[in-house]
């Protein structure tokens, strides 16, 4: 039988301790500093207790953290920070200094990731609040319970910004997950004079008065940022906006208002870009998301739209006379249904520069009024002049898009400019039927040029196809190519 010597027996015991050693210490190491993708989180989201916590039991109202590796992650709950959550009390000074403690991460390595945890069971109170970056590590704003703001214009804070409630300003690298809500108690805004709400003013015409409403969750000038999980609910106006941000990860979320509440869009993206939209549920009362000037590099993915809602917007763009540049949007693989819009690219006359680059591929549509429009005469209200010039519509692909429409309107409008006609427009495998009866309505064009590359259904014979508008490209030299 073979032995071993004293001496061998101790050198092999010493390269076992040395290599489990190193697997340890390469297990330790902190998250990579990653654009694409937040770094994953070992701290799970809080589950639901078998039974809701009492906010007036001493016992629940500081629970000890969950965070068990301080050197990757320190969890910072609201309520060891004097958030009370019962629904009542004004929780945003404790919002304000968990928020301020996160971000500036005390610990001595940087590249721990603060998580600043919203639990379950309870509900948060919080007025119009700006959380503002840069952070000194990546953040977590972990959203389990419910976040509300004060019921209505009338309980706003005096002197506090009515146009904006939760404010995201200059983060670079945050993700707001959880399976929570944020409800904006929209109901009372909605109900303005102002606001043209079919159930209190029975007129067409807004009456006046005061009108500023704010937006739920406003992202200004931050990037890397992921936000998944949540619904979002009852926003006064938009439910979500991006101005100035730069890759953007949007993932199971689902934002809903009343089909009758004015305003107030699901998504907002404006001068952003490298904006991913995906696995998500909108149904509101206007655009499920409308794509503003300054964006590009936009991929909407499986997203549902309805019922109720505008649809999905590019627009609306050249208000004023101002310049919009959209370029490089993709859309598929999505839903809307019982909306007044599926797809839409809508300018105001006078304005300039383009929309270019666009994809709508494999879209289904359920009892929608304007499956397929371009609206280059947008215009709110009558008085709307003619002008010459337009935002030039161009390089535009309608591809696999079926289901059923609203009879009151064609299943597909290209409305163009008269002096600036759409050009480039490309449909393939289109199968638009009416929702009821069997009189098909024939498609409608003015001054748009373009090739149908497949029978479709209706038959779309009023494209142009005069190769010469494809010598227009000088048009758009203003936007540039991205």
């Amino acid at each position: 039988m073979f032995k071993l010597s004293r001496d061998t027996l101790l050198h092999f015991t010493t390269l076992i301790f040395i290599a489990l050693f190193s697997y340890g210490t390469e297990a330790r190491l902190h998250y990579p500093n990653s654009i694409s993708e937040p770094p994953s989180s070992s701290f799970s989201q809080s589950q639901p207790p078998s039974i809701s916590p009492n906010p007036n039991d001493p016992t629940q109202s500081l629970s000890p953290s969950p965070c068990q590796d301080l050197d990757q992650e320190v969890v910072h709950d609201v309520r060891n920070y004097g958030a009370v959550g019962d629904g009542i009390t004004d929780d945003t000074d404790a919002f304000k200094t968990a928020w301020d403690s996160a971000c500036n991460n005390e610990e001595e390595d940087n590249n721990t990731v603060s998580v600043l945890l919203v639990p379950f069971g309870f509900t948060f109170v919080i007025h119009s609040t700006i959380f503002t970056g840069p952070c000194r590590s990546y953040q977590y704003f972990q959203v389990d319970g419910t976040i509300v703001p004060r019921d209505g214009p009338e309980s706003w804070p005096s002197g506090f910004n009515k146009r904006q409630w939760l404010v995201f300003y200059r983060i670079k690298g945050m993700a707001l997950i959880g399976n929570g809500v944020i409800d904006g108690r929209g109901q009372k805004w909605w109900d303005l004079p102002c606001k043209p709400h079919r159930n209190v003013n029975k007129t067409s015409t807004a009456l006046t008065g005061p009108c500023e409403s704010p937006a739920a969750l406003r992202f200004f000038m931050s990037s890397n940022l992921s936000i998944k999980g949540l619904t979002i609910q009852n926003s006064p106006q938009f439910h979500m906006t991006f101005d100035g941000c730069h890759e953007v990860h949007i993932n199971s979320l689902r934002l809903t208002s009343p089909p009758s509440s004015p305003n107030t869009d699901g998504i907002h993206i404006e001068n952003s870009n490298t904006v991913e939209i995906h696995n998500s549920v909108i149904s509101n009362g206007d655009d499920c998301v409308s794509i503003g000037t300054g964006s590009y590099n936009i991929d909407i993915r499986n997203l549902t739209c309805g019922p109720g809602g505008h649809g999905i917007s590019i627009g609306s763009l050249g208000n004023q006379n101002s310049r919009a540049c959209v370029s490089n949007v993709t859309v598929r693989d999505s839903f809307i249904k019982f909306s007044d819009n599926g797809v839409r690219i809508k300018t105001w006359q006078g304005g300039s520069g383009s929309v270019s680059g666009v994809t709508f591929d494999n879209i289904q549509m359920d009892t929608v009024r304007n499956p397929i429009i371009i609206d280059q005469y947008y215009c709110t209200n009558k008085n709307c002049p003619n002008k010459t010039n337009a935002v030039f519509v161009n390089d535009i692909l309608y591809q696999s898009v079926k289901g059923t429409y609203d009879r009151r309107s064609p299943p597909m409008h290209f409305g163009c400019s008269n002096s600036v006609p759409c050009v480039n427009l490309t449909l393939s495998d289109i199968e638009l039927v009416p929702s009821k009866g069997v009189m098909v309505v024939d498609p409608f064009c003015w001054n748009a040029y373009g090739v149908v590359d497949e029978f479709s259904v209706p038959s779309i014979s009023c494209l142009k196809s005069d190769l010469s508008t494809l010598l227009l490209g000088d048009l758009s030299g203003e936007c540039g190519v991205r």
